[in-house]
């Protein structure tokens, strides 16, 4: 690690972006990763997400259906997945409890033999049927499964965590923290990124960040199976615990302090990534050990935060190789 480590916080930093900054965030929904979420109807008269719909099961088992000269009942919760490697990950995943599988005959065939491994058989449907249950646009390409929730994991579980493995003389997998990062699209690409670089685990705010609904695991391509989701109450304090057991947390900004390339990243290192458009909060950012920044062309805009996280995690490995 180099000499201009500080050992206490960081100073302030201010700025609207940074390089995980981008415009446009979607305010975060309900609490809880995969939670289930409550039966009933909005304003709108839609279903809410996750309970009834026409691929859901009523109280007795069956398969459920809309109510003769009602409209459709679209579904976007916790508890339905679509894609292929979504739900293909979510198969292979002795984790993850699988209730129903729906698919297309196209749809089927990308998905028989996992399907056909955990023992669930294949209930088939049209495209249109699948496109009437979830929200316009959806690219669910053939196939929905009903899950269960997965297990929550906690902090202090991913920290205990051993190099699996690694050899003893490996450094830790770094983790990735979200400062309020509100789009679904952009945490689940984020999860993406942390599992292709091999994060140890991504940790949230409870409240203002996205549940684990389709779209963010349809975004994470199978990674909502595979890296740990953390959710904590407040982000500074769980960066002042991980500095507690020697992580060396690292703020990303565009009033960074040093280019990221220019800081050893070969130990525990926490990389901190500020919300969409408005950056690192004050205080997360006071919390962090050091800010650093992305170089880029001058006058540009910045990068939205998926894109820097990847580059990031990216510049992690490659110090390490």
């Amino acid at each position: 690690m180099s000499d201009d480590r500080r050992s206490g916080p960081g100073r302030p930093k201010s700025g609207k972006s940074g390089p995980g900054g981008s415009s446009g965030g979607r305010r975060g929904g309900r609490d809880g990763r995969g939670g289930a979420n409550r039966s009933g109807r909005n304003r709108s008269g839609a279903a809410r997400p996750g309970r009834s719909g026409p691929g859901s099961r009523g109280q007795n088992g069956r398969a459920g259906g809309r109510a003769r000269g009602s409209g459709p009942q679209i579904v976007d919760g916790s508890d339905w997945l679509y894609g292929i490697h979504a739900v293909r990950a979510a198969l292979l995943n002795p984790k993850r409890r699988a209730l129903r599988l729906l698919a297309t005959d196209s749809g089927a065939e990308a998905i028989a033999e996992p399907a056909r491994e955990r023992g669930l058989q294949i209930e088939k449907t049209d495209a249109r049927e699948l496109d009437r249950m979830f929200p316009p646009g959806t690219v669910h390409q053939g196939i929905a499964l009903r899950v269960a929730p997965l297990p929550e994991p906690v902090l202090a579980d991913v920290m205990a965590e051993g190099p699996d493995d690694e050899a003893d003389t490996a450094a830790p997998k770094p983790i990735v923290i979200l400062d309020q990062v509100t789009d679904p699209q952009n945490v689940g690409a984020v999860l993406r990124s942390a599992a292709v670089f091999g994060a140890r685990a991504v940790v949230v705010t409870r409240r203002n960040s996205p549940p684990v609904t389709g779209a963010l695991a349809k975004a994470a391509s199978g990674a909502v199976e595979q890296m740990p989701l953390v959710q904590v109450p407040n982000v500074a304090q769980a960066i002042a615990v991980l500095q507690a057991e020697g992580w060396f947390a690292v703020g990303l900004e565009g009033t960074g302090e040093k280019p990221l390339g220019d800081i050893d990243l070969k130990g525990k290192v926490a990389i901190v990534m500020g919300a969409e458009g408005t950056g690192l909060r004050r205080l997360t950012a006071e919390r962090c050990d050091m800010l650093a920044k992305i170089p880029g062309e001058p006058g540009f805009a910045s990068l939205n935060v998926s894109n820097a996280t990847a580059v990031a995690l990216y510049e992690i490995a490659r110090q390490r190789d």
